[in-house]
């Protein structure tokens, strides 16, 4: 039940990062809770070998090198589907922004289960 909640969650906060982000646009409430899904795919597989190959330089780097896979991984998921469109890479980081800023809203609200 919880991840049918973070699906829909998700989907809502790609559905008000486009909103938000200029150069990002969504067609409608469906479309978002694809492209969430398609986006925690995408970080979870491509994203997580990329973090693996790049550890050395993201660990010099603070992190910046992982926020910027995450980066990439939401422009390959736009260029990959209709309906969800993101004009840049700026447009992209924004998002990403938003993103992470929204689910980490949710957690401090939702608390974290150990179950």
């Amino acid at each position: 039940m919880k991840l049918i909640i973070e699906i829909l969650l998700m989907g809502l906060a790609v559905f008000i990062g486009a909103r938000i982000v200029p150069g990002v646009s969504v067609d409608g409430y469906g479309t978002a809770i694809i492209a969430a899904i398609l986006i925690a795919l995408a970080n979870a597989t491509i994203g997580f070998i990329l973090r693996i190959l790049t550890f050395p330089v993201n660990f010099l780097t603070l992190g910046l090198v992982s926020f910027i896979i995450s980066v990439l991984m939401i422009m390959l998921v736009s260029y990959l589907m209709g309906g969800f469109n993101v004009t840049g890479f700026w447009a992209a980081a924004f998002l990403a922004i938003a993103l992470a800023l929204l689910k980490a809203i949710y957690n401090a609200i939702a608390g974290t289960d150990n179950d």
